[in-house]
């Protein structure tokens, strides 16, 4: 498997991995996949990988400012995608710990992720990476009209902003 930057091309891939993510209840508030140009203006223009094993797209990382204020420039929040038939096989852990490099290659200082609790897997792939529980948000937001909490994870550069 390797890790090479997520280029437009890769992006229908992308959309399919995003949409089987929606359709698990536990990966995003999004109910449906943006298209192209609304995904690219909403995420950093660095920091975009995508995992590639025999012509496969596998799946894909990427991050997202937190804030359009300056002050915040260093701090992004995570996503990262996995393909349903790749999923337990490491793949997502590979693609954070590439995007976790990434992103301290381009002054990224702070990383946060709210993952909902029920997502067992991609708790322990942040844990493992070095994220700390923050905290717990408790009804942070509605899907299906039912509230839902998001467990936000944080990881602080020992690199970066030091």
């Amino acid at each position: 498997m390797t890790i090479q930057n997520l280029e437009p091309a890769h992006y229908s891939s992308v959309k399919r991995i995003y949409e089987e993510g929606i359709a698990t209840g536990n990966a995003t508030f999004q109910t449906e996949a943006p298209e192209w140009d609304e995904w690219n203006n909403s995420h950093l223009q660095h920091s975009r990988l995508v995992a590639i094993e025999n012509g496969e797209l596998l799946g894909w990382a990427a991050l997202t400012p937190v804030s359009g204020r300056c002050v915040y420039a260093g701090v992004a929040e995570v996503s990262v995608y996995v393909s349903t038939k790749a999923r337990g096989k490491g793949v997502g852990k590979f693609l954070l710990e590439k995007l976790i490099e990434e992103s301290e290659r381009n002054n990224i200082w702070t990383l946060q992720a709210g993952v909902f609790p029920e997502n067992a897997s991609s708790l322990k792939i942040h844990e493992a990476s070095g994220f700390r529980k923050i905290g717990l948000r408790e009804k942070i937001g509605k899907m299906k009209g039912i509230w839902r909490d998001t467990v936000l994870l944080e990881k602080r550069s020992k690199a970066v902003g030091v």
